[in-house]
């Protein structure tokens, strides 16, 4: 089975605007958020767009694809940053708990909140559900940044490391998925700034 693939991050929201580290924290698009997500387009012929639960990503998916049912998936959640939560990397300059984490690659788990590796596993696995149940020509997926680094970093054809991955606010990849039977494969692969026609 193939099919169109469009990831998109939300629009920036008050932490993200202050550089914080926002994963649990249920935080609103700012003025700036909505009026890029505006900018980066509508879609009204979409149908279905599968969501994560965090109020960003639903009112991103609202402003773009007004049309659609909206599809909660709680395995798109982004990353529990734990005692990082909502602070900067300014903020954690001295701490010591902050500073292994980072020397570690951000590999290790955050003080009281997830380790990359259980995220990357919940994130994949509900991307990989969520792929096997849809019958469609496009599948669109409006997340947050971690989440969709780590679906491209575990199914891309072409092999980054996870940070290569990176995705702006209201930035948008669109790819081919292809859904074996025992795999996937995201091929030909584009960063966007606005929602195809």
């Amino acid at each position: 089975m193939i099919m169109e693939l469009i990831l998109m991050r939300h629009g920036q929201t008050p932490g993200n605007a202050l550089r914080r580290y926002i994963g649990r924290t249920d935080e609103p698009l700012t003025a700036d958020g909505r009026a890029a997500a505006k900018q980066a387009g509508t879609d009204l012929s979409a149908r279905v767009v599968y969501v994560s639960p965090m109020l960003r990503a639903v009112q991103t998916a609202r402003i773009c694809f007004p049309n659609a049912e909206q599809i909660l998936c709680e395995g798109l959640r982004e990353m529990d940053f734990g005692d990082f939560e909502n602070r900067s990397a300014d903020d954690m300059v001295n701490d010591a708990a902050y500073r292994e984490w980072v020397d570690g690659h951000c590999e290790g788990r955050c003080p009281n909140g997830e380790i990359k590796a259980d995220f990357d596993s919940r994130v994949c696995a509900a991307f990989e559900r969520i792929a096997r149940g849809f019958e469609g020509e496009r599948l669109i997926i409006v997340a947050h940044g971690g989440t969709i680094m780590s679906v491209m970093s575990a199914f891309a054809e072409e092999k980054r490391p996870f940070y290569r991955w990176y995705v702006p606010n209201c930035g948008i990849y669109r790819a081919e998925l292809t859904v074996f039977p025992d795999s996937m494969l995201i091929s030909d692969c584009e960063l966007l700034d606005r929602l195809p026609d």
